[in-house]
């Protein structure tokens, strides 16, 4: 497990770092090291452009210019700022580069500068840098974007808030961030990570004990989801391996109530009961097999009547966790059955679509309820939660998701990516593909997530693992059936590659 740290927290990493016998040049000394050896082993030949700042952030691109430069390589330094001007520990690294022979001017790169070059290294900016760019950093990201050389960024992308993702107009774009003594939030999350690249995170000499940060973001490695899966004992029956009702469905939406069960059947559920209105039963049961289907009480538009709320709570009772929301709608009777079920059950619940929709104006359900329980919301969904805009949740998603945790509540905040928060903590999903921006997918990770509750799994837990194990299968069924070309349906079937890795690293 890893952390991603604030620009705030990493600051004060490093300066506990330095209290405990470390140097700051010693410190930027590394990381420029870290970014020559990444340039040596990925582009070993060919011109290096360094674009340095006026922090210490060019400090480290001057160490990296004059490592690769010492190493053979033809190098040459732009900078923001006069070398004489930098603060202490940059401005003797620029010295120490200039002095070794390093070529550099204090000018912004035109195209012609940066023509032929191999690498172009983005020195500009810290961690520290909010805000939109000014002039002359929009002349000097522009150059690096247009120039079709391999792009190294250190630290983070200029243009990229490195709290957040959040670009406020350009930014650097870079084939990979180098960022040291750990991850940071905004190369994680979108827009931010996808200006990013890849991420390496390189070692500078902190110890790594000193980012283990409670409360810090999580991005659990592929060792730790493997140690979740609720494999199956050696004497495991139907009813030993959690018993899932879904609740689902209606007239317009048949199909997402049965993507939901077939996501929970291929999640390791042992027993799977799809309740849907009484005209939607010949739909499900046609595409459904090995899951019972249960026809309740009907109102217009074959959506849940009121009348269907007291049979679903007798109906639970048999079963381990429940699934409420895809494709209910919310005609009146199918947000009186949602909020009485959300109130009424005393049992793990994910409350996914139009489940969510039906609390907007009766949170204090939410509230009340003491079983564990998973809200999967999309930005939007979780916007009319909290009474606030989309694109302020997106904004800042690792907040926006921990609005609504609690101990024994976890919110799964879906989208590119996905933050799960529960229990006091956060993990930040790094599965995933555009292929899953489809209609139905999030209603099959309703399902996954819901077998996972009914197999014992944790709020956060159950969160976190469906949400892994859902990226990974949609990036599995990208790669066989092009990312333009996978359906909802698709997921489920490609779970089983999700669940092969993990099984691999045991």
């Amino acid at each position: 497990m890893f952390r991603a740290l604030t620009a705030e927290q990493t600051r004060s990493v490093e300066a506990r770092a330095v209290e405990a016998g470390a140097s700051l040049g010693a410190l930027m000394a590394a990381a420029g090291e870290a970014v020559a050896a990444h340039i040596a082993a990925r582009v070993p030949e060919g011109r290096v452009v360094v674009l340095v700042g006026p922090g210490n952030n060019g400090g480290d691109g001057w160490v990296a210019a004059r490592t690769l430069h010492q190493a053979g390589r033809r190098v040459s330094v732009f900078a923001l700022a006069e070398p004489a001007s930098l603060p202490d520990i940059a401005a003797e690294a620029a010295h120490l580069a200039i002095s070794a022979g390093v070529p550099w001017r204090a000018a912004t790169p035109r195209s012609q500068d940066l023509e032929g070059a191999a690498v172009v290294v983005d020195a500009l900016l810290g961690v520290g840098a909010h805000g939109a760019l000014r002039d002359p950093l929009e002349a000097w990201v522009a150059a690096a974007n247009a120039c079709g050389a391999y792009v190294v960024s250190v630290d983070v992308p200029t243009g990229v808030d490195a709290d957040t993702g959040a670009v406020q107009a350009s930014a650097i774009r870079a084939d990979v961030t180098v960022t040291f003594t750990a991850a940071k939030i905004g190369l994680v999350q979108f827009p931010g990570a996808g200006f990013a690249g890849e991420m390496v995170v390189a070692p500078v000499g902190v110890d790594a004990s000193l980012a283990d940060l409670d409360g810090a973001p999580e991005l659990w490695t592929a060792e730790h989801y493997a140690d979740l899966l609720p494999l199956p004992t050696p004497d495991a029956h139907k009813n030993s391996r959690g018993r899932l009702l879904v609740v689902a469905g209606s007239g317009a939406y048949p199909g997402a109530a049965v993507l939901a069960a077939r996501g929970a059947m291929r999640a390791g559920a042992g027993y799977v009961t799809l309740a849907v209105p009484e005209g939607v039963v010949p739909t499900a049961q046609a595409h459904l097999l090995a899951a019972s289907v249960v026809g309740m009480p009907e109102g217009r538009g074959h959506a849940f009547s009121s009348a269907a709320l007291e049979k679903l709570l007798q109906l639970a009772r048999d079963y381990d966790a429940v699934v409420l929301g895809p494709g209910l709608t919310l005609a009146d009777g199918a947000v009186v059955t949602a909020r009485g079920l959300a109130e009424r059950l005393d049992m793990p619940l994910v409350i996914d679509a139009d489940g969510l929709n039906a609390l907007v104006d009766a949170r204090d359900l939410l509230d009340s309820r003491t079983a564990p329980t998973v809200l999967t919301p999309h930005p939007g969904e979780l916007a009319r939660l909290l009474g606030i805009s989309a694109a302020e949740v997106q904004s800042d998603r690792v907040s926006s998701s921990a609005r609504l945790a609690t101990g024994l509540r976890s919110v799964v905040l879906k989208g590119a990516g996905t933050v799960v928060s529960g229990a006091g903590r956060q993990v930040v999903n790094t599965s995933g593909t555009p292929a899953l921006a489809t209609a139905g997918t999030g209603d099959v990770l309703a399902g996954i997530i819901g077998a996972l509750l009914a197999q014992g799994l944790t709020p956060l837990d159950a969160g976190a693992l469906g949400a892994y194990l859902h990226g990974r299968a949609g990036q599995a069924a990208a790669a066989a059936l092009t990312p333009m070309c996978v359906t909802a349906e698709d997921v489920p079937e490609f779970l089983s590659d999700a669940v092969s890795e993990l099984l691999d690293r045991w």
